[in-house]
């Protein structure tokens, strides 16, 4: 199974409604939870189950301008790690995966937002943010997937309440 929330609109914490922080929790926390919830009992049952968390590398690293992303994607995040004790000894895993730039439409989006907001163009956000990435360029879909795929395949059996970056270095913390 894998949990994907999507993404909330860009910008900052400051000043944002509770009405806010609650549509949006919904779609990224809650129903993630839920939907997982669903299917952790016959997984347990057979004793074999994979979940893998897509989040992103601001629950860790928090990114400008993407303040709701990544509060709400550090808490699933914590819930991930959490569950995946308690549910270890049945033979299902669980981990999360946090993507840094990955070419979509979604960067492409936040690359746009980001030019606007600071009046540049956007190709010099993109200048930007590859100066920030020790690999020097953004990721592909097909690289992010692969790991997805292992996390999920029986090769990692012995894998579980871990996060793994795909980010190309750009999370400096250790």
């Amino acid at each position: 199974m894998v949990l994907n929330g999507g993404g909330p609109p860009p910008g900052g914490v400051l000043g944002v409604e509770p009405a806010v922080w609650e549509a949006q929790f919904r779609p990224m926390f809650l129903n993630q939870v839920r939907i997982a919830t669903a299917f952790l009992a016959g997984m347990r049952q057979r004793r074999w189950g994979r979940i893998l968390v897509t989040s992103s590398s601001g629950a860790v690293q928090p990114i400008p301008a993407l303040g709701i992303s990544n509060t709400l994607r550090a808490s699933l995040l914590s819930w991930a790690k959490s569950i995946s004790s308690e549910i270890a000894a049945d033979g299902v895993t669980v981990n999360t995966v946090l993507p840094g730039r990955i070419q979509t439409d979604r960067v492409d989006e936040i690359d746009a937002a980001a030019a606007k907001r600071q009046n540049m163009s956007v190709e010099d956000v993109v200048r930007s943010s590859l100066a920030a990435i020790p690999m020097g360029r953004y990721g592909t879909v097909d690289e992010y997937a692969r790991v997805c795929v292992f996390l999920v395949s029986a090769c990692a059996a012995y894998v579980t309440g871990t996060v793994v970056r795909v980010d190309g270095g750009y999370i400096r913390a250790i």
